[in-house]
């Protein structure tokens, strides 16, 4: 009795001692901030406006940084010292990413939660680790033989298997998720970048079950460690992973057939260095000796995970945008038919477009820009702050704090777009008929600063080679149209369900 009595005793105590700590916590952040913009509660902070929004964070976020914060950043204040910041100014976004961008790494929070499924690849490090991928990438990136090799795929997937498989739709009336054919085309390429190894995910007759295990195996994984961004206790997954239990299990399932599948392709490169093909990145990064085989895993998981799920995010977007607006979709059309005349490949339109006809075509840059600033593939990017800091804008921004810039909700702001900011118009990105480049921290949907997206023209070309050979042949009809699709909530934007349609061949003179 009296053992129990002191158990009791020292859990009462233990529960004091936490509440005060709270509290005193509670207490010190609310000095520091006069308006938050979100709810935070004594205690549990911002916890229970996080739970009942979660399902819509993009759009309660963007109500409350454009409407109840004057300088559109909100501070936040969670329990388990999990502090924060979520911001939509460009000022702020160019301190974070640029000015000050030492400060703000991914941070042990970010990487700690991908570290299973991505190690230490050059999306989820920081510093000397991230810095030294960089270089090469990046050096790689701006090589011409590997340009050559990414515009040479694209072209080849969109002539053999994109086309085929819409054209066998359009003649059986058969609904397509175009999401998931976007989602299979992007894996293919980004598999032969990263690996030179084909999965066959989009082929229509030959898929190759190695390859779709593959990509479903991938995907799981991608999302799953993505839902670990969302737990109400943030460090309960780590519980249930401990005791291999739930979504946990199949995380670790998941990653364990991914990197098998990538260990595999690896190992035989290696083996045989002499005989690899020098084109795609794994061989590039093969040549340095002091990376092993499972950094170069983690190399080319990471290019993977970050081509696949943004192109396919962004095109699905735009097509369920341009459904309800045939106007745009006839001046795409009067765009590519100029073209074909321009330089005598009218007659030939089942002919791929080259690299510069694909240059040429400005109003499509503009209508896809355009897409993406309402529907950014990546809607919210989280940094950590190393040492207390003071944003532009006048917040304070404490030590490991999370802070956040969201995309999403900078696309939909007034102060940044204008009285039209809800407007789907491609014109505000054109100047004399040209597209023209907008500030990366006004629009930072491939990133800004020293971490901008190294892949941004090629994806630049491979989402205008996709789009334009499938307005130039098929029609697209999108079920539902009239309602907005919901979203699920992970690193990227994708749409819940899918994107059904219905395909129709379009006639010669490309009507709409």
């Amino acid at each position: 009795m009296e053992h129990f009595t002191l158990q009791s005793l020292l859990l009462l105590l233990l529960i004091l001692l936490l509440s005060v700590s709270f509290y005193f916590q509670y207490s010190s952040f609310k000095t520091r901030v006069v308006k938050t913009g979100i709810k935070n509660y004594p205690i549990v902070g911002a916890l229970p406006e996080f739970l009942i929004n979660r399902n819509r964070f993009l759009q309660w976020s963007t109500e409350i940084l454009a409407s109840k914060c004057p300088t559109n950043t909100a501070v936040f204040h969670r329990p388990y010292n999990f502090n924060g910041i979520m911001t939509a100014n460009p000022l702020n976004v160019e301190h974070m990413l640029k000015t000050n961008f030492e400060n703000y790494p991914k941070g042990d929070r970010f990487t700690t939660i991908l570290s299973d499924f991505l190690g230490s690849g050059i999306f989820n490090s920081d510093d000397e680790i991230w810095r030294r991928q960089r270089k090469t990438a990046s050096y790689e990136f701006n090589t011409k033989s590997l340009r050559n090799f990414i515009i040479r795929n694209v072209f080849v997937e969109i002539k053999t298997r994109l086309v085929p498989i819409l054209g066998k739709a359009s003649e059986t009336g058969r609904i397509l998720n175009l999401q998931d054919v976007f989602e299979r085309f992007a894996f293919d390429n980004l598999c032969k970048l990263a690996f030179n190894f084909d999965p066959g995910c989009l082929a229509s007759d030959e898929i190759s079950s190695d390859g779709d295990n593959f990509m479903r195996a991938f995907e799981e994984a991608a999302t799953l460690s993505c839902g670990r961004f969302f737990y109400a206790i943030p460090s309960l997954w780590k519980l249930k992973r401990f005791f291999n239990v739930g979504s946990e299990r199949r995380v670790r399932e998941s990653i364990s057939a991914v990197h098998k599948f990538a260990d595999g392709i690896i190992r035989s490169r290696m083996e045989t260095r002499a005989e690899v093909n020098t084109e795609d990145l794994l061989s590039r990064f093969i040549g340095n000796d002091e990376n092993s085989a499972e950094f170069l895993r983690d190399i080319a998981i990471s290019f993977i995970l970050a081509g696949r799920d943004t192109t396919s995010s962004a095109l699905t977007w735009f097509f369920w945008v341009l459904a309800s607006r045939p106007d745009i979709q006839q001046k795409i059309s009067n765009e590519i038919k100029e073209i074909r005349i321009r330089t005598a490949k009218y007659l030939e339109k089942g002919e791929s477009f080259g690299i510069d006809d694909i240059r040429e075509m400005h109003y499509l840059q503009a209508a896809i820009s355009e897409s993406m600033r309402l529907y950014p593939p990546v809607p919210v990017d989280p940094k950590e702050c190393l040492e207390d800091d003071t944003m532009p804008d006048g917040t304070f921004v404490g030590k490991n704090w999370l802070v956040m810039y969201s995309s999403f909700a900078m696309g939909r702001m007034e102060a940044i777009w204008g009285r039209d900011c809800e407007e789907f118009r491609p014109e505000r990105w054109l100047e004399d008929g040209v597209c023209r480049q907008e500030n990366p921290f006004k629009f930072p949907v491939f990133h800004a600063g020293p971490r901008m997206c190294l892949g941004k023209d090629m994806a630049f070309i491979q989402m205008k080679s996709i789009v334009a050979s499938v307005i130039e042949r098929f029609k697209i009809d999108v079920l539902n149209k009239d309602t907005c699709p919901e979203y699920v909530m992970a690193l990227t934007l994708r749409m819940k369900g899918g994107l059904p349609v219905r395909v129709r061949k379009r006639s010669e003179g490309m009507a709409i």
